[in-house]
């Protein structure tokens, strides 16, 4: 079973009164820096896998069909 809102302010109080308010927002402080970096780190993963497209020195195009060409076409060459 979940927990009620009753036990959940009862822990969270007994929280504050064991460690005291200092000690919790600065371990809250970690987590958000740990949080934060964890997703700066995702991010700069994400960006060093996809390569930049690489320019294209040479600007030509080749008009035209292609066109099969059969075993007898390749022996008369």
């Amino acid at each position: 079973m979940f927990p009620g809102w009753i036990q959940i302010a009862l822990v969270v109080l007994l929280l504050v009164l064991l460690f005291g308010r200092g000690k919790i927002s600065a371990l809250m402080g970690d987590v958000a820096k740990g949080i934060t970096s964890f997703k700066k780190g995702m991010k700069e993963g994400m960006e060093e896998e996809t390569p930049a497209p690489k320019p294209v020195a040479d600007n030509r195009t080749i008009d035209g069909e292609a066109v099969n060409v059969s075993e007898d076409t390749k022996e008369k060459s």
